[in-house]
């Protein structure tokens, strides 16, 4: 889910490399004490990391600022596209710059049997019986139920589209579509496009030469992608007419329909998943982590987020707590759940690594 970037901690230029002029005799104590007292504030800062864009001013403002104001605890937020290798490189090396990331649940099965995450604790944490089924894990806590479902823009064209078939449709419905740039959920949609039954998308994808139908329906449709990684790039072009339709996370465009957009939804065959919250090996803010997973899964705090950006709340009795209104735009809402796809992350988990590696090639060609 992503957006315009923030420059990671670790990419930016060190503050404490020595001056290359005659000057840097004099200024090396100084510069000596001044890193000093950034390390220690370094130290003492927790930071956490997702993906940016509405999704993260959402998460700031209902949960990171409120617990930095509650707890006195400093913190800084960073965003990235979710570079697993950039993880991995700190918890092998032990030189961790992020402490708590968002996390997409296939990565995070992987790295919690890689050893990449801390293992929670969630007697420390508490409420897991309040949470939706898997949302409390061994390496994680869910943040929300997501959807990356089909839209488009209801004031710019004259017929609506109903289905995955239709977005593959470019004479009927002619111009770009915007894609993610990985094989997670497009091998879905390009099945469910062929006419493979929602209950069946796991069952052929399984297969080699349900692997190949997948790639083959992609390749009738790839002179006319616009691969998006950020998560705010296919709700901005959308506004600006650069694609006809797009998959997108639902919601980030619930949040542009609400600002006065005319986008539209189409919930059938959208697919659902969770992601979650990680804390990396090696952070030095573990116990501070805890308490801020602890601070998230309140009701009353994902109520709040929920109204700032309509993702589904992973604690149940939020649900009291929301305008009927609302809830309609959340893909954890019944009438949306029950045409909707669950992720398979056990599949994901098992063959992700090979279909992403198979996918990146195709993409390059």
């Amino acid at each position: 889910m992503r957006q315009s970037f923030v420059p990671h901690l670790s990419n930016r230029s060190h503050p404490c490399s020595v001056p290359s002029s005659s000057h840097a005799g004099r200024l090396l104590a100084g510069l000596a004490l001044a890193c000093s007292l950034g390390s220690v504030q370094a130290a003492d800062t927790m930071v956490v990391v997702g993906y940016g864009g509405a999704g993260q001013k959402a998460l700031s403002d209902a949960f990171f600022k409120p617990f930095a104001t509650a707890s006195g605890a400093p913190l800084t937020e960073g965003e990235y596209n979710g570079e697993m290798a950039r993880i991995k490189v700190m918890a092998d090396t032990g030189s961790v710059d992020w402490d708590l990331v968002e996390i997409e649940a296939p990565d995070l099965v992987r790295g919690c049997e890689e050893g990449l995450f801390e293992r929670l604790d969630w007697q420390r944490i508490g409420g897991a019986d309040q949470l939706i089924a898997d949302a409390a894990q061994e390496c994680g806590s869910a943040t929300m139920v997501w959807s990356v479902a089909l839209a488009y823009d209801a004031g710019k064209l004259a017929e609506a589209p109903k289905s995955w078939a239709d977005f593959w449709d470019v004479q009927r419905f002619p111009g770009k579509r915007g894609l993610r740039k990985r094989a997670v959920y497009n091998l879905e949609f390009a099945l469910l496009a062929d006419g493979v039954k929602r209950e069946d998308v796991y069952k052929v994808l399984a297969t080699p030469a349900g692997v190949e139908r997948a790639f083959a329906k992609l390749d009738q449709l790839k002179p006319h992608i616009q691969w998006w990684e950020a998560g705010a790039q296919p709700v901005q072009w959308l506004a600006a007419g650069d694609v006809t339709m797009t998959s997108v996370y639902s919601g980030r465009i619930a949040a542009a329909h609400q600002e006065g957009n005319k986008f539209a939804v189409v919930w059938p065959d959208s697919l659902y998943g969770m992601d979650y919250w990680a804390i990396i090996k090696g952070s030095k803010h573990v116990e501070r982590a805890h308490q801020l997973i602890a601070f998230i899964n309140k009701a009353d705090n994902q109520a709040d987020y929920v109204k700032r950006i309509p993702y589904g709340p992973v604690n149940q009795q939020t649900f009291e707590r929301l305008d009927p209104a609302l809830t309609g735009w959340l893909p954890s809402a019944p009438q949306n759940m029950a045409q909707a796809l669950p992720m398979d992350v056990e599949f994901w988990t098992d063959h992700g690594e090979d279909l992403e590696q198979r996918f990146n090639a195709w993409a390059a060609k």
